[in-house]
């Protein structure tokens, strides 16, 4: 069994971080939803965007030398722009407790927020909001275990592998995972909706992405394909996006955290081809709440944040379960796996 493998099966989950919690919410009547990241003491933060077409909120206030350095709670959403409205619900949460940053004349949470495309399933007008964004950061604060995988949360309409066609693609989640090294712990959480296909991280094999046809479950490697000339199905800017959180307890600056961001982005291309396209959003967060007497060094933490990106990213399509609509079947990664080995 490779490395990678072992650490599949036995990494953990983002609140294993300390200082970070994390809740999920989903509409009642459509695959879509809410995931929060909430910050018990607000945590240094950053960001990193590599996808054209992302759809955020409060991120330019994270670049290195503006103003403000932490924040309180990270949003991830589905519903596309639209499902930027469930961070309302997250500042109204953590307005009521009091968490803010401190203006003198009231407290203003800082919420940023990231998006991904779900619209195409089920009733596209029926979208997160404030109340699923409140939600979530109720199931966050009152959570004892680890975090749902799969169509959970914003991971609850992902789609993988829509390169050639929604009919030919299989279903998305969200994954999570953590890492221990030196006494520091660095965890990821990723809602996976990429339009291209996810693989395994240590021997590289396709888990779920883009299927020959309609009705066959056999995989056609869109990046092979794309390469051999077979040209992609022309694409909605934005229906795609691959989004997510890293957190650690190490102490940062706003610039290392900067940089634990963009090596997230190492562990989605491997374990997504293609990825950060024109058709993508693809947008991580860093968060560093500090609560870690020291730490290994940027260089350690910044492969630490790769591979729990990567491992949170397989998570997500292995834990995902299969969609269906009239017209329109998702297979999943782990029933199509077993069907092609009986």
């Amino acid at each position: 069994m490779s490395s990678f493998a072992t650490r599949l099966q036995q990494a953990g989950c983002i609140t294993d971080v300390p200082g970070i919690r994390a809740g999920h919410a989903r509409m009642a009547d459509r695959a879509t939803g809410c995931t929060v990241i909430l910050t018990e003491r607000g945590a240094i933060a950053a960001v990193d965007v590599r996808g054209a077409a992302p759809g955020t909120r409060e991120t330019d206030l994270l670049a290195p030398g503006q103003l403000v350095e932490h924040a309180h709670a990270i949003a991830l959403c589905g519903g596309s722009a639209y499902g930027l409205a469930a961070a309302t619900g997250v500042m109204q949460w953590l307005e009521e407790r009091g968490w803010g940053l401190d203006t003198g004349y009231a407290r203003v949470p800082i919420v940023p927020a990231a998006v991904l495309y779900d619209l195409l399933l089920g009733d596209a007008r029926i979208r997160p909001d404030a109340a699923c964004g409140w939600a979530a950061c109720e199931a966050a604060w009152n959570s004892t275990g680890p975090l749902a995988q799969g169509n959970a949360g914003a991971g609850s309409g992902a789609v993988v592998g829509k390169m050639f066609g929604l009919d030919r693609a299989m279903r998305g989640g969200i994954g999570s995972a953590s890492l221990r090294v030196a006494g520091v712990t660095v965890g990821a959480v990723v809602a996976c909706n990429a339009v291209g296909d996810v693989r395994h991280g240590g021997d590289g094999r396709i888990l779920a992405g883009a299927r020959q046809s309609p009705e066959s479950l056999q995989l056609c490697d869109a990046q092979q394909s794309l390469l051999a000339g077979v040209p992609p199905l022309p694409a909605l800017a934005g229906a795609n996006t691959t989004i997510g959180v890293i957190a650690t307890d190490a102490p940062l600056s706003k610039v290392q955290a900067q940089r634990l961001a963009m090596a997230g982005h190492d562990g989605l291309a491997r374990t997504i081809t293609p990825v950060h396209t024109m058709s993508d959003g693809d947008t991580l967060f860093a968060l560093a709440t500090g609560q870690a007497a020291s730490h290994p060094g940027m260089m350690v933490l910044a492969v630490m944040a790769a591979e729990a990106v990567a491992l949170a990213t397989v998570r997500a399509v292995l834990h995902a379960t299969p969609y269906a609509e009239p017209g329109l079947h998702l297979p999943a990664a782990q029933p199509l796996a077993q069907s092609m080995a009986s």
